[in-house]
């Protein structure tokens, strides 16, 4: 199998479960024309993402990482009306562009985007949270762990993307992006509160995975 199969089979997948959805459509070409990244999820990553945190009941979410809103758009359209997301930009550019994609999304009186290192903002988020979506840097992934964690309630949900990096991840001398993912997965081992998985994935997006924790006490 090739990247083009995946792709193959993530275009069918999408364009046969998920009806065309012009606010995410134009947040991607947004994005695009704004030259940020194209590191966002895939469309079927993103209603997982939507389907997981309509499953645990959020009504707090907390997103790391927001790059153009993509994702940001699919777990907000998850809460309840008075649900709240709170999601963290590293980068003022790529928070104002995501700004305007929620906005447009008819979302931006549930989400609000705050800019800076999100070690540090992490300080100031209220919890408890119900779900958080880590999509960061990954070299800072112990300490976003750390603080979703402390942020959570017994029931609450993390997930972890791109936690496979190609296979990368196997590498006990990789660089700092795996060393964090391996400190991270140390980290969720040894900690009693939270069990948890990881699942591979290939498609549009080429071979990654991610972290599935729930937090227990």
């Amino acid at each position: 199998m090739s990247q083009a199969d995946w792709t193959r089979v993530d275009d069918y997948m999408v364009g046969a479960l998920q009806p065309a959805d012009p606010a995410l459509d134009q947040a991607l070409a947004d994005s695009e024309a704004a030259g940020l990244p194209a590191i966002a999820v895939a469309p079927n990553q993103g209603k997982l993402l939507m389907l997981l945190a309509q499953m645990t009941g959020a009504r707090r979410i907390l997103e790391i990482g927001t790059l153009g809103g993509y994702s940001t758009i699919w777990l907000a359209r998850a809460l309840a009306p008075d649900g709240r997301l709170v999601s963290l930009e590293y980068d003022a550019k790529h928070a104002e562009v995501a700004r305007k994609n929620i906005a447009r999304a008819g979302l931006a009186t549930q989400v609000e985007v705050r800019v800076g290192r999100g070690v540090d903002l992490l300080a100031d988020v209220e919890g408890p949270i119900d779900f958080a979506f880590i999509d960061a840097d990954k070299a800072s992934n112990p300490d976003y762990f750390t603080g979703a964690l402390r942020l959570s309630r017994p029931g609450s949900v993390i997930v972890v993307d791109n936690v496979v990096r190609g296979g990368r991840v196997t590498d006990p001398a990789g660089d700092a992006d795996i060393q964090g993912i391996r400190r991270m997965n140390a980290m969720i081992a040894a900690e009693p509160r939270v069990s948890a998985t990881a699942v591979q994935t290939v498609g549009s997006k080429g071979w990654d995975g991610f972290c599935l924790i729930r937090v227990q006490s």
